[in-house]
């Protein structure tokens, strides 16, 4: 049953105006609805819903990602809209921020407004 359901992922951010900025004008999500319980945006299908708290501590981990055909691509398209990768001591490619697996799987992560991971990754 839950897997023919689609994926709703929860975020939290202390700026409504700087999360609609950056999913819905900078990452080209669908704006769904904003109210008093949360932003709602749509991405390839799925619903994310963003909280507001008056303060929050990100995890340190990723909490959202998106599979990619082309990793270079979509950072290249990141880079162009001033969504800028993380440069992790780990990562191989410096200048990109693009890490290769062991088994040649890409990955790339950067983060929203309000430090939230996020990451594109192509296996």
């Amino acid at each position: 049953m839950l897997a023919k359901g689609k994926m709703v992922g929860f975020l939290v951010t202390t700026d409504y105006d700087q999360a609609k900025a950056f999913y819905v004008s900078k990452l080209g999500f669908e704006f769904i609805s904003l109210d008093q319980f949360a932003l709602a945006v749509k991405v390839g299908g799925h619903h994310i819903r963003i909280s507001k708290a008056p303060k929050f501590t990100p995890l340190q981990g990723t909490v959202l990602g998106w599979e990619v055909a082309d990793v270079e691509a979509a950072v290249a398209w990141l880079a162009e809209r001033g969504v800028a990768t993380e440069k992790y001591p780990f990562v191989q490619d410096k200048d990109r921020g693009i890490w290769t697996t062991p088994d040649g799987g890409k990955v790339a992560w950067f983060k929203d407004p309000d430090g939230n991971v996020l990451s594109v990754s192509q296996h």
